[in-house]
């Protein structure tokens, strides 16, 4: 399985590859974009089996990347990690089709609960 891990912080991406290891999703694949226009980019080119991604990212947003995949007709699970988790944000990622939003800090607990449906350990 192909993970594409993007956010603009390389340490959290990272910490975000870490994370899925000690949830017990090792062995996958993880590439990496810095932004949401090189995560879309590279979407398209290695279609990943599923994506995390950071909400606020310079070029292009998380929420952005998300709707441009789906206007271009690309289904992938998405989830953001991100460090922001208004009601509002949570409500914008589900109506714009994501899996869910996983808050920073995050646990590994926490991303088995939300992937493990996506995810196969």
């Amino acid at each position: 399985m192909k993970i594409l891990v993007a956010d603009d912080s390389r340490a959290m991406r990272m910490i975000v590859a870490r994370t899925l290891r000690q949830a017990g999703f090792s062995g996958h694949e993880i590439i990496e974009a810095e932004n949401g226009a090189e995560a879309l980019e590279l979407a398209r080119e290695e279609e990943p089996d599923l994506i995390l991604s950071d909400w606020n990212m310079p070029e292009m947003t998380g929420i952005d990347f998300l709707r441009s995949l789906h206007r271009s007709g690309i289904d992938i699970p998405f989830c953001f990690v991100t460090s922001e988790g208004s009601e509002e944000m949570r409500e914008m990622a589900e109506e714009s089709g994501a899996l869910g939003l996983i808050t920073k800090p995050f646990t590994a607990e926490r991303f088995t609960e939300v992937l493990s449906t996506v995810v196969s350990l």
